[in-house]
């Protein structure tokens, strides 16, 4: 609104310096990308009702006070046949005959003293687009350093099972294969989603959102485990399988921090704040062990493991065949 109401007045009254100053503050667009797009406007309102054959035509606008001059590039000759695009030696000022001779260009100021209705609107359309793109890159700008992190944004709306995001200035879309099954979703409810990809279009940034990804588990403990944070505690590798049940492996840099306790938090508080956030889905946080047949034994943990090994099948040439023996008791 601010911007389409001044536009005209941008134009006649030449206050550009301190609407130019507002839009920055307020929408966060760069004067300098403002006064380019202003500029680009101006020279084609310019050519289109003064000089509709003249070519080469420079815009200045003066960044403090917001004055606005058109130069004209002429020829200079002896003798004027073409008005628009040459310019007598005698008409130069006494400084400038000594500078230039016959054939040589020079800038020569044309701005008139009212550009007309036609013009401000011409000027006013580009300048609204201008505006606009410069906008949609601060939003792609913005988000584009968070893809592959997460954000809290509020259920706008639900489009054919597609979940439509509000973040803001912008909208993620969650589509049906990045949503937990049965998850339900309620306008005006806040959650948290992972930043999949932050595309550019032509309509803006368009944000493609996931609650399913592996990574948006492990932001949550981030956010949540100060360990995890500050680099005590590591979180090596995540297994979900997307609102029923996740495993987390864990590893403490420091022997004094049991890694599986600061998941798990004071009486669970930490895994029951992730646990609320993805509806109850089942977490279990396992220790880490560079021997693999630890580690499996403790990801089937609280089932007693007596015997694991490994069998490498050499025709495959990556994967195990892995043979578990479990107690019968811890079955049941």
């Amino acid at each position: 609104i601010l911007i389409r109401r001044r536009i005209n007045y941008i134009i006649y009254e030449y206050k550009l310096a301190k609407v130019l100053d507002e839009i920055e503050k307020e929408k966060g667009i760069s004067k300098d990308i403002l006064i380019e797009a202003i500029e680009s406007a101006i020279s084609s309102a310019y050519k289109k009702n003064y000089a509709s054959n003249i070519e080469d035509v420079e815009i200045n606008i003066s960044k403090d006070s917001g004055e606005i001059k058109v130069f004209t590039r002429k020829t200079i000759v002896q003798k004027i046949s073409k008005p628009l695009k040459e310019i007598s030696i005698d008409d130069l000022p006494i400084s400038d005959t000594e500078k230039y001779n016959i054939e040589d260009t020079i800038l020569v100021e044309t701005t008139p003293k009212e550009f007309g209705r036609i013009a401000a609107q011409t000027a006013k359309q580009v300048i609204v687009q201008k505006i606009r793109e410069a906008e949609r890159n601060v939003i792609y700008e913005k988000y584009i350093d968070k893809e592959r992190d997460i954000v809290t944004g509020v259920v706008q709306r639900i489009e054919h099972r597609n979940v439509i995001i509000d973040l803001g200035r912008t909208e993620a879309l969650l589509l049906p294969n990045e949503q937990i099954r049965n998850e339900e979703y309620y306008k005006g409810e806040r959650i948290k989603i992972y930043i999949l990809e932050v595309r550019k279009t032509s309509k803006g940034p368009k944000i493609f959102a996931s609650r399913t990804h592996p990574e948006l588990l492990k932001r949550l403990f981030e956010l949540e485990v100060p360990e995890i944070h500050e680099g005590l505690v590591e979180i090596k590798n995540i297994a979900r399988e997307a609102g029923k049940r996740s495993k987390v492996a864990v590893y403490s840099k420091d022997e004094r921090v049991d890694p599986i306790g600061a998941c798990i938090g004071d009486r669970g508080s930490r895994i029951k704040s992730i646990m609320s956030e993805l509806k109850d889905e089942k977490i279990d946080v396992i220790r880490w062990s560079d021997d693999e047949k630890v580690l499996i034994a403790n990801s089937l943990s609280p089932a007693k493991v007596i015997q694991v090994s490994l069998d490498f099948l050499s025709f495959i040439n990556t994967f195990f065949r892995i043979n578990i023996i479990i107690s019968l008791s811890h079955l049941f």
